[in-house]
């Protein structure tokens, strides 16, 4: 008698929803607290997972900043709309910036995406995918990063009027985080073992102004810096005009405050900063640089640059050009202007062709390769306190107190004569150094 066999059915694969982060750290740490309160409400939730299944649901949280942003959301929306259609995943959800900028244009060219959503409706995000705003997990994240360190964003939106800048547009006005809510958030980062968090916002500088009535940031720096567990804490995206100097007293007065600041000048002539409307001329920027590395003997001052404004001359350029060469910025980076819609700067004419934008910021950037060499010859010899990041290709890779992650230099250590453990820090001394890479050994 033959046994007959039944057929089993294929298990059901569990729903689950992967996120896709494009963009900013601002984007990143959106797409934490999505999947915080996803994961507080039992959703199953993966980061960027490559793995697909039929039961995804995919939410990509979009950057609308300049065309090159524009154009990888819009590909990324259109690569996983396809695997919609092949039904190799089942839902296709867009938030985040572009979305919030474009979102009629989108539901018109991309219809087969399930829903649209703009920057502030994580709620909605969260009813879409039968979830509940927690509001117990108020600042809660499961963390993309290594869980050494973490962005940790302390005011949304921006009151500033650049010509060039459709944030505003994308992300509101300014509103600060409550100073008690931000200690509880680092609290609870350094129990799970944040050692180092890098404040962003579009514009540190102006935090407290909405809630407090004042320029609040030094206060808050002194709060976190007293959070038990909290080694280093790192300031991104500060604002030239109505620079708190205050907050570089408390920089001297903590030793876990990096001496390290990222503000973004954008040019220097006065006709560009005029027409950029920056509330500062090129005097007052020189000025600031120089107060600021007087004040903080030793700090690393990273900018940004762009290149190709309308009406930029080359006498601008050149003008720029060798303010660079002689304020030897630390760390540097330079972008081709792009031309924003429903911003002030898209009234004007968008004169300089792309070739010579490109040609611009190329050369900004050969210059800095330059200085960015000879400042990193002085540190060979010398020792730092370094966080060790990852091994990655034989080594370990970490950074110094004057370096972010992603976008500055490397410590580079031969992980086959030494070892230490991801979010540990050491003390390196540097032997040879590259234009953007440090290399050494670890000493007691």
């Amino acid at each position: 008698m033959k046994t007959k066999i039944v057929k089993q059915p294929a298990p059901a694969v569990k729903p689950r929803v992967n996120v896709i982060t494009l963009g900013c750290s601002k984007n990143v740490y959106d797409s934490e607290i999505l999947m915080g309160q996803l994961k507080g409400n039992q959703i199953d939730v993966v980061h960027e997972s490559q793995i697909l299944s039929s039961n995804d649901t995919v939410v990509i949280n979009t950057c609308g900043f300049i065309d090159n942003a524009k154009q990888e959301s819009i590909d990324t929306i259109l690569q996983y709309s396809e695997l919609k259609e092949q039904g190799k995943i089942a839902k296709v959800i867009v938030t985040g910036c572009l979305s919030e900028r474009y979102k009629p244009e989108l539901e018109a060219e991309i219809p087969n995406v399930d829903a649209y959503f703009g920057t502030n409706e994580l709620q909605n995000v969260l009813q879409n995918m039968g979830a509940d705003y927690k509001y117990e997990l108020l600042g809660e994240r499961m963390l993309t990063t290594p869980s050494h360190f973490a962005y940790f964003k302390i005011a949304e939106g921006c009151n500033r009027p650049c010509s060039f800048c459709a944030i505003p547009l994308m992300r509101g006005k300014h509103a600060s985080t409550p100073m008690e809510q931000l200690v509880n958030q680092a609290k609870n980062l350094a129990k799970q073992g944040t050692r180092e968090l890098i404040l962003i916002a579009q514009d540190l500088t102006y935090y407290g102004l909405d809630l407090y009535g004042k320029r609040n940031l030094d206060e808050l720096l002194r709060r976190l810096s007293d959070v038990e567990g909290i080694e280093w804490i790192r300031l991104q995206y500060a604002y030239p005009s109505g620079f708190p100097m205050e907050i570089l007293d408390a920089m001297n007065e903590r030793s876990n405050i990096c001496k390290y600041l990222d503000m973004p000048l954008q040019h220097i002539t006065d006709n560009m900063l005029k027409s950029m409307r920056r509330g500062i001329n090129k005097q007052k920027t020189i000025d600031l640089v120089n107060s600021i590395r007087d004040k903080v003997p030793g700090i690393a001052l990273r900018t940004t640059l762009i290149t190709g404004y309308p009406g930029e001359t080359m006498q601008d350029f050149e003008e720029m050009y060798q303010w660079v060469e002689d304020t030897r910025f630390d760390r540097l980076g330079c972008f081709t202007y792009s031309h924003e819609e429903k911003t002030h700067a898209y009234d004007l004419v968008d004169d300089v062709p792309e070739d010579i934008k490109q040609e611009r910021t190329e050369a900004i950037m050969e210059l800095q390769q330059g200085i960015s060499y000879e400042k990193n010859q002085e540190k060979v010899g010398n020792t730092y306190k370094v966080l060790i990041d990852k091994v990655d290709n034989g080594y370990l890779v970490g950074r110094t107190e004057f370096d972010s992650p992603e976008v500055d230099n490397e410590v580079l250590i031969d992980a086959t004569q030494q070892y230490a453990t991801a979010g540990s820090f050491v003390n390196v001394k540097i032997n040879t150094a590259e234009d953007f890479d440090l290399y050494g050994n670890i000493v007691k």
